[in-house]
């Protein structure tokens, strides 16, 4: 009698019963000898293949069950990616963005299949500004000035980021459960990225990263004879003013927890700032300025606005008038943010004026990937591959114009202006005020630190930017709970009015 008849009908097979399944017991039995004749012919090689053969199936398992771990690996791998680059020569690196984006959009079709995606979350105006601003992007193909197809496939990003990153966001994280988990996705590469800053100050470079500074890196990052620390960034520049960054942020962010949470949240903040300031980076210290009085004026407190104003000027006036701390390469190096006459701010100032006569007949700019030094790879002897761009705001006058420029500009202003006025009149719930503050405080600061250095369309900045625009943009979602339960509760005292 065959062993399955003896089973009651209604009972579910498990366990080992299944293995009486003779399809079971066969796949079970090839999968083994597979596994063998892998290990057996490939050894180590094929030790490392199992494991990610295994690794890798349980993320796309995870992946297609959980989208959002999709958009958390793209901000995860946006910190690491540069770093990655030094040490692994050869792959196109870069593309991984593109390709996390397009699994998660697959992830997402796939996990609301049957129910079908709803996306009306993503109809805000944010996104149709990504649209636009891709659209203007794609048209720098046919700019008469662009001479490099391959040179504008490498700045991509600025135009296909923003605009697959703002629907993934509005779409999934849409609890404030979801938005706590993209922050601590966040402190938890920032704080590894100070870590490894301040394994390169105490310690030292490793082989990959002295490779690195001897290919040019040493002519911005070690000054007299003192190295600029740049952790696994692009470089210092972009390290500094992204500690700034998660300072601010996480800092205000702070004052919503409680207990462990927020000692948390203080700690990767202070770490934040320490990575801001062992960079050796002037311009980042503008982020926390601006951040913080963006802030101050968030709160609509006048008190806490005064404290903040006094403790802006006190700062002003240590870096620009003492020279107590000059003995620290960081704080030394930091003063001369505060030099109209230092040699570096000069020199940009020339390069912009050389610019300037250059683009007065060129609205739509050189073409993406055409600006600064990094376009040498593609246009060696080109014009534009010559000067330095320097800043986020410049590099874009240069590759899309001064059209482009006010337009990128006009985003900005739009979704950080709109995002404040809702925080200072329109949302109700004082912890997404702080919450929704924070965020609007850093992008505050990274605007301001663009105009130095190009921060704001950098990794990791640009996806945490791209990131938080859509959150600014969505910020009735988060605020919704507390106007169901002031309602519920006027409601109820309504009817203790009524008996």
């Amino acid at each position: 009698m065959d062993y399955t008849t003896k089973i009651n009908p209604f009972d579910k097979l498990s366990g080992s019963s299944k293995l009486l399944n003779p399809k079971t017991l066969l796949l079970l039995i090839g999968s083994v000898i597979l596994i063998g004749l892998i290990l057996a012919k490939m050894k180590v090689v094929g030790v490392g293949l199992l494991l990610a053969l295994f690794f890798g199936s349980v993320y796309f398992f995870l992946l297609f069950k959980h989208p959002i771990i999709g958009l958390f690996t793209a901000v995860a791998f946006n910190f690491t990616l540069l770093g990655i680059g030094r040490y692994v020569t050869g792959l196109p690196l870069g593309f991984g963005i593109d390709g996390i984006f397009i699994l998660t959009y697959l992830a997402l079709f796939f996990n609301r299949f049957k129910e079908r995606v709803d996306w009306t979350p993503a109809k805000k105006d944010i996104t149709v500004l990504a649209g636009a601003w891709l659209m203007y992007c794609i048209f720098q193909i046919v700019n008469p000035e662009a001479q490099s197809f391959a040179a504008w496939v490498s700045g991509r990003g600025i135009g296909f980021y923003f605009f697959f990153l703002i629907p993934l966001a509005l779409l999934l994280i849409d609890t404030r459960k979801k938005l706590d988990y993209f922050l601590y996705v966040w402190g938890a590469f920032s704080v590894l990225a100070t870590l490894k800053g301040m394994m390169q100050l105490f310690i030292g470079v490793d082989a990959a990263e002295q490779a690195w500074l001897d290919g040019g890196g040493a002519e911005t990052h070690l000054l007299f004879g003192k190295l600029r620390i740049f952790s696994f960034f692009s470089d210092a520049g972009q390290f500094g003013a992204n500690q700034g960054y998660t300072g601010v942020v996480f800092l205000i962010y702070s004052l919503t927890k409680k207990r462990l949470e927020k000692v948390i949240f203080i700690s990767i903040g202070l770490l934040g700032f320490y990575g801001m300031m062992i960079s050796g980076t002037r311009g980042a210290i503008s982020v926390p300025a601006v951040g913080m009085m963006t802030y101050f004026i968030l709160s609509k407190n006048v008190k806490i606005l005064g404290v903040g104003v006094i403790g802006l000027i006190a700062m002003f006036i240590f870096f620009k008038y003492t020279t107590i701390g000059n003995g620290n390469d960081q704080i030394r190096r930091m003063r001369g943010a505060f030099d109209p006459n230092n040699k570096s701010l000069q020199v940009r100032l020339e390069n912009q004026r050389i610019l300037k006569g250059y683009l007065a007949s060129r609205p739509f700019g050189g073409g993406i990937g055409h600006g600064g030094v990094k376009a040498q790879r593609f246009l060696p002897n080109a014009f534009l591959s010559q000067i330095a761009t320097d800043s986020w705001y410049v590099l874009i006058w240069v590759e899309q114009g001064i059209i482009g420029l006010m337009f990128h500009l006009f985003i900005l202003f739009y979704v950080l202006g709109k995002a404040s006025y809702k925080v200072m009149f329109k949302i109700r719930d004082p912890i997404i005020k702080l919450r929704v503050g924070a965020l609007i405080s850093g992008m505050a600061g990274v605007m301001m630190a663009s105009y130095g250095n190009a921060i704001l369309g950098g990794m990791p900045t640009a996806l945490l930017i791209y990131t938080s625009m859509a959150i600014m943009s969505n910020v009735e979602m988060f605020d919704s709970p507390l106007i169901e339960e002031d309602q519920n509760k006027s409601d109820k005292h309504n009817e203790l009015l009524a008996t």
